[in-house]
């Protein structure tokens, strides 16, 4: 079953009208059961800013929430979803995972397979059958962000870029239910993850394919047409995150000088979420890893955070507001270990927008 609270309830606009069936405007900050999935065998969930969505054991997929922008995948113009319906576009899939962006989503099947929803600008969702065209936010700004300096209090001056090019593309074209990606047939996909309006796929081959938009130079790859294309990695890429606007992947390194996994990181880097210096819109390695193997790693809107295979957590990026959990609000340049979890053994450790949970083994 499942269990919603806070952030990750769907808010409605109405104050006396239920969330899933049973939420109540004072009841938001408390988990309450999610209503509509009794009789789902729920064996994993996920959620984006507007919406939430739940797997069957059967590969069945279920989402809730509102987006205008087709991200619930219900079919043309259905941008509301109070109570959890399934995905019939999916109906005949096993999905074992779904990742949302800004807009988009993105659904890997057990057998390999990827579909895709949402916008279709700048080929985010690969092409499933529609012409693709540059997104209007890389075209307007016509810069790379990374190109671009801001003081360290004009935080909110890239975003504010970025709001207003999504502003330029509410008419872009929507596919409002998944689609098979066309040019990923034959081709066995691994791992998906999508950023604010980028995504990751890791294919089985271990190739790292990144489509989009590059704004921030998230894609982490020379060559910028459209689709997925392969991103510009030297290693061998085992596991793939994002955040806002930057990419991360944990990577076999086999080297003169480097042995064993390491973290590779590219994109946004305005509050040092990549954890290192040198270029970035290319995927580089973060040192520092010297006797630690990174298991995990994850990003949020301009912070990171890594799980090594000792149990500890490292953190690095934008410290605002306490989200690194280091005691300040000062940033981290490179990955720093959150020492006050050192008597115990952390399992799992995410990074939401501005915020990370953090899972142990007591």
């Amino acid at each position: 079953m499942i269990y919603l609270c806070s952030s990750h309830l769907y808010h409605s606009r109405e104050p006396n009208k239920t969330i899933g069936g049973i939420f109540k405007r004072d009841s938001w900050n408390a988990p309450k059961r999610v209503e509509g999935l009794d009789h789902v065998n729920v064996c994993a969930a996920f959620a984006s800013g507007v919406i939430s969505a739940a797997i069957g054991s059967d590969g069945s997929v279920w989402v809730w929430g509102k987006s205008k922008r087709g991200q619930l995948g219900l079919g043309k113009g259905i941008i509301e979803a109070i109570t959890p319906r399934r995905v019939e576009a999916l109906a005949r899939e096993k999905i074992v995972k779904v990742s949302f962006g800004w807009g988009h989503g993105l659904a890997l099947t057990e057998d390999g397979k990827l579909f895709g929803w949402g916008y279709l600008a700048d080929g985010r969702i690969g092409n499933v059958g529609e012409a693709l065209e540059a997104s209007l936010l890389d075209s307007s700004a016509n810069i790379s962000i990374n190109d671009k300096q801001f003081s360290g209090s004009e935080l909110d001056v890239a975003e504010k870029m970025v709001l207003e090019g999504m502003e330029k593309e509410k008419d872009m074209p929507i596919s409002w239910e998944p689609r098979l990606v066309e040019e990923l047939q034959g081709v066995e996909v691994k791992d998906i993850v999508c950023g604010l309006d980028h995504s990751l796929v890791l294919c089985r081959n271990g190739t790292l394919l990144s489509s989009g938009s590059n704004v921030y130079g998230q894609l982490g790859r020379a060559k910028l047409d459209l689709g997925f294309l392969p991103v510009d990695l030297t290693a061998h890429p085992v596991s793939i995150a994002s955040g806002l606007g930057h990419s991360l992947a944990i990577c076999e390194v086999l080297s003169s000088d480097v042995e064993g996994m390491s973290i590779f990181s590219w994109g946004w880097n305005q509050c040092s979420q990549l954890g290192r210096e040198g270029q970035e819109n290319l995927p580089l390695m973060i040192e520092g890893w010297e006797g630690e193997a990174p298991i995990s790693v994850s990003g949020g809107r301009v912070h990171s955070t890594a799980v090594t295979s000792n149990g500890e957590v490292w953190v690095w990026g934008c410290g605002k507001n306490g989200r690194l959990g280091l005691g300040s609000s000062n940033d981290e340049a490179e990955p720093t270990l959150l020492d006050c979890l050192e008597d115990f053994k952390v399992v799992q450790a995410v990074s939401g927008f501005d915020h990370n949970l953090i899972l142990v083994d007591e």
